[in-house]
């Protein structure tokens, strides 16, 4: 049977332009059930850029869930919902641009667009006030926030309320920001650490070629295979590892079999924390692709919304890393996690882990088997110890950048 969601999408912008957010709902449509809230704070905008990144949000996350679903997607915006439904032409071009990738999450046919009443999007337009405000008070740019699915449904009336209270609970929660102190001076609870591993260098590594998730999937080069050498026999004299959490690309799960062969007993293999899809740029270096793609990569290096060609963004990877760190942090509480992934999955964590914005990912470098260190703990601070470690690699390093 088709699995089917309801996404309901707001946008704001206090100024119009002005300082801008997005708010998203995801629900199951067979029991109202919330399984999703998203919100992130994405600068200046207009109303109505802020109302299709609130659509992108939720659709992008409903594909997560289940890429055969069939989603109704409502929002208050009746241009957006005329746009969408191919009644109403789009001029703008940054709105065609947007309209673009938020058609390209799931193929034709799959999604609907349902215009409602400002006062029927209540919940999504309460998550843009929310982190709208969460970043006037100097907190995160980003909510992510994941429910159990499957209430017990058993009437109409029982559905309402068993939202109205999930919201009711979680409203109270989100009130409740975990307020600033100073890691390593006060007496805290035990952190989950999380020690952040890239793969070794593949021959995609040291010829420069995009590869992500999706496409050739290479495996180690032997000089790849020398440096996850190097990163055990360094991590060796750091920590005692619990388990390995690795992405499922052969790249990482060859670097963690080695690191876990001397580090850790468990190996997991966790899907968010595979590297961003690079769509038709996947196997060409950056001089191929700005060759033939001049505009789409200028746009791609100007925006972390935008995509490449049959690709994800920068802003669809960090809602899915969120939802990896999340799900570490919830269910290996004060162990010590050794993660093996990419250089994007491991730059948004760094910047979840330091409230850094999205657009922190054009500002980090990490080398092949380069170490990064990090702590979360449980009241909701977090702390960076090491970031892009390399000195364990001298004579098995490859040149910056790959």
């Amino acid at each position: 049977m088709t699995r089917a969601f309801i996404v309901e999408a707001d946008g704001g912008s206090r100024g119009n332009p002005g300082p801008a957010a997005y708010g998203a709902v995801v629900k199951d449509a067979a029991n109202g059930a919330v399984l999703a809230e998203l919100a992130g704070h994405i600068g200046l905008a207009t109303n109505n850029v802020a109302e299709y990144r609130g659509a992108l949000a939720g659709l992008a996350h409903a594909h997560e869930l289940d890429p055969k679903a069939a989603v109704e997607i409502r929002l208050d915006s009746k241009l957006i919902v005329e746009q969408m439904s191919g009644r109403w032409k789009i001029k703008h071009p940054d709105m065609r641009e947007l309209a673009l990738q938020v058609r390209a999450i799931f193929p034709p046919g799959q999604v609907t667009y349902t215009w409602v009443p400002r006062s029927s999007n209540a919940h999504a337009d309460s998550l843009v006030n929310e982190v709208l405000d969460q970043v006037e008070g100097g907190g995160s740019p980003l909510i992510a926030r994941t429910f159990a699915s499957g209430l017990l449904v058993q009437d109409a009336t029982d559905v309402i309320g068993d939202a109205e209270e999930a919201f009711a609970h979680s409203a109270a929660a989100r009130s409740e920001r975990a307020r600033n102190r100073m890691v390593g001076w006060e007496e805290m609870d035990t952190p989950t650490t999380a020690v952040l591993v890239r793969h070794g260098a593949t021959q995609f590594s040291l010829e420069k070629r995009f590869s992500g998730h999706g496409g050739a999937d290479p495996g180690l080069a032997p000089i790849g295979e020398a440096q996850a050498r190097a990163a055990a026999h360094e991590l060796a004299s750091r920590l005692q590892f619990d388990l390995v959490v690795s992405s499922p690309l052969l790249r990482t799960r060859q670097t963690a079999a080695i690191l876990a062969g001397q580090l850790a007993d468990d190996l997991v293999i966790m899907d968010e924390l595979a590297e961003c899809a690079f769509g038709e740029w996947d196997g060409l270096t950056f001089a191929e692709v700005q060759s033939k793609w001049p505009d789409e990569l200028r746009q791609w290096l100007d925006s972390v919304d935008h995509a490449p060609p049959g690709g994800e963004s920068f802003t669809q990877v960090h809602a899915r890393v969120a939802r990896a760190r999340q799900e570490l942090i919830s269910s290996y509480p004060g162990r010590n996690i050794l993660v093996v992934s990419h250089v994007s999955p491991i730059k948004l964590l760094v910047a979840l882990t330091i409230d850094a914005p999205v657009e922190s990912v054009y500002r980090m470098e990490l080398r092949p088997c380069s170490i990064s260190t990090t702590t979360w703990y449980p009241d909701g601070n977090n702390s960076l110890y090491g970031f892009a470690e390399s000195s364990h690699l001298r004579g098995v390093d490859t040149f910056p950048g790959v």
